[in-house]
């Protein structure tokens, strides 16, 4: 959960597109959460909740590297994110 305030998703049209948006970016398996009990008010994305275009160009970059085209599987993305997370002792 972020320790900023959020704004609720369903309560904005234009924090509604930008999430769409980089959402489409991800791979098809990104689409399920790896902890079932995470609501969209949790984590990183939410964290850019306030300022909806912010949101999309933070996260178009993190997309584009996650392009099916790419050679590097999902089991990898998460490896290299576990290393760098543990590394900066950050949770994500």
């Amino acid at each position: 959960m972020t320790w900023i305030r959020v704004a609720p998703f369903d309560d904005d049209e234009a924090l509604q597109r930008a999430r769409a948006a980089q959402q489409a970016l991800y791979p098809p398996e990104y689409a399920q959460p790896t902890h079932p009990h995470h609501t969209p008010a949790d984590g990183i994305v939410a964290s850019h909740s306030l300022i909806p275009e912010a949101l999309h160009h933070s996260f178009a970059a993190f997309g584009a590297l996650m392009a099916p085209d790419l050679p590097l599987t999902r089991r990898q993305h998460e490896m290299i994110t576990t290393v760098v997370s543990a590394t900066n002792r950050c949770q994500y």
